[in-house]
C-alpha cells in the first residue's frame, strides 16, 4: 500500500487571493445593486436586473401625493407577470395624415404569416387634429396604443409613419421583437439647446432637469410599457403644459421628449436607448433625408441593414458623439428593422427589390 501524503501548505502568490476576493466583491455588489446600464445588465443575467426594478423609485425627496399615487400604479404594472398567450402578435401602428402610400409593400411584407385577409380594411382610427411638435402628436400615439391594447394577444407595439418601409422579412422582425427583453425606445441626454435647453423649471418637482431626455418618436415597446403609457397622467400633464413650441422662448417638442423622459425615470434598464427605425439626419436640416426613386439601390438598403452601432450627437458646441453597440440579448445585431423617410415614388422600385433586400444576407 502506498503511504498517504499530507498536502503541503499553500504557497501561491498573494495577488491570486486578492484577485479572487475582488471578483467576489464585484459579483456580490452587482447582485445587491444591479447595474442601470442595459449592456451590463445582459452580462449579469435577468434576475439581477429584475431585482433592480424593485428599487426604481427610491425618492431623494418627499413625494407629492400625486407622485406617490403614480409610482404605486406604475410599480404594480411593472411587477405584473408577463401575460401568457398562445398567439402573441405585433401591433403595427401607422401614424399617417391620410392614405398609406406604401400599403402594397406592407401587404407583401405581411403575406409571410398565415393570413389571407385584407390587413388594413376597417382598421382606420380617426384622430383629432394633430399638429407637428404639439402634444397632439403624443395624443395620437397614445390613441393608437389604446386601440391596439384592446387585443390581449398584442404583445409588442411598433409606431411607424406613412414613409416607413420594412428592412427584413416578417419572420425575422417578429422574432426580433417578440423575444426581445427590452422596449426599443430612443433615449439620450443632450445638454445642448435642442435637448436640456428645452427643459422648463415648471416641470418641477416631478420632472427634474437631470432626468430630461431626448429621442426619436418612432418607438417599439413591450405590452407592459404600453400599459404604463396608458396609466400615466402625471408626467403626461407636465409635458402637455410645459413642453410646447414657443414657450418661454424655447421650442420644446413633446413627441421628442415625453417617452424618453418617462422611461428614463421609471425603467431605464428596460429600454434599449435606440429606435429600430432608421432615419438619415446627415444633411443637417430640420427634417431627415427624403429618399427618392433614384436613391433606391440594393447597396443603399444593404448599407442601412448592416448598421450595428447606434450614434447620438449632442446639440451643443462640443458635438459629443456617443456610440453603443445594438445588442439583442447580449448578441450584436443590426440596429434597424425599418427605415424612413421614403418618397411614395419609390414604391415600385422597393416592391421589385423586396424579395432580395429583406433577406438576411
Amino acid at each position: 500500500m502506498s503511504e498517504s501524503r499530507q498536502r503541503p501548505p499553500f504557497k501561491g502568490p498573494r495577488w491570486i487571493i486578492t484577485l479572487v476576493a475582488l471578483v467576489t466583491l464585484v459579483v456580490i455588489t452587482a447582485l445587491i445593486y444591479p447595474p442601470r446600464n442595459s449592456v451590463t445588465c445582459y452580462m449579469f443575467s435577468g434576475p439581477g436586473c429584475q431585482l433592480y426594478q424593485q428599487f426604481l423609485f427610491v425618492p431623494s425627496r418627499e413625494l407629492t401625493d400625486t407622485e406617490a399615487a403614480a409610482q404605486v400604479v406604475t410599480n404594480e404594472i411593472m411587477n405584473l407577470p408577463e401575460s401568457k398567450t398562445s398567439n402573441p402578435k405585433i401591433a403595427f401602428m401607422f401614424l399617417t395624415p391620410g392614405a398609406l402610400p406604401f400599403e402594397p409593400l406592407w401587404e407583401m411584407f405581411l403575406r409571410s404569416p398565415a393570413h389571407t385577409s385584407n390587413y388594413f380594411v376597417g382598421r382606420d382610427i380617426h384622430s383629432h387634429k394633430v399638429a407637428w411638435g404639439q402634444i397632439s402628436m403624443v395624443d395620437a400615439e397614445r390613441r393608437l396604443l389604446a386601440h391596439a391594447l384592446i387585443d390581449p394577444d398584442n404583445q409588442h407595439f411598433v409606431l411607424l409613419s406613412d414613409s416607413c418601409v420594412p428592412l427584413f422579412d416578417f419572420n425575422y422582425i417578429y422574432n426580433h421583437l417578440i423575444y426581445a427583453n427590452l422596449s426599443f425606445i430612443d433615449c439620450f441626454e443632450d445638454p445642448g439647446p435642442h435637448g436640456n435647453g428645452r427643459y422648463s423649471q415648471h416641470m418641477l418637482p416631478e420632472v427634474e432637469k437631470k432626468d430630461f431626455r431626448k429621442g426619436s418618436q418612432w418607438f417599439s415597446m413591450k405590452r407592459r410599457h404600453a400599459i404604463v403609457v396608458m396609466a400615466d397622467s402625471l408626467y403626461y400633464t407636465k409635458f402637455k403644459l410645459y413642453c410646447r413650441p414657443k414657450m418661454e422662448g424655447r421650442n420644446c417638442y413633446a413627441d421628442e421628449h415625453y417617452f424618453p423622459t418617462l422611461f428614463n425615470m421609471i425603467d431605464p434598464i428596460g429600454i434599449a436607448n435606440w429606435s429600430v427605425t432608421h432615419v438619415d439626419w446627415s444633411e443637417g436640416k430640420w427634417h431627415p433625408r427624403l429618399y427618392n426613386a433614384r436613391d433606391i439601390t440594393p447597396y443603399l438598403l444593404r448599407k442601412i441593414k448592416s448598421i450595428q452601432l447606434a450614434y447620438h450627437v449632442t446639440s451643443d458646441l462640443k458635438k459629443v458623439t456617443t456610440v453603443r453597440p445594438c445588442l439583442w440579448k447580449g448578441e450584436q445585431r443590426p440596429c434597424y428593422l425599418f427605415a424612413r423617410k421614403f418618397n411614395p415614388e419609390t414604391l415600385d422600385r422597393l416592391m421589385y427589390l423586396f424579395p432580395n433586400y429583406t433577406s438576411l444576407v
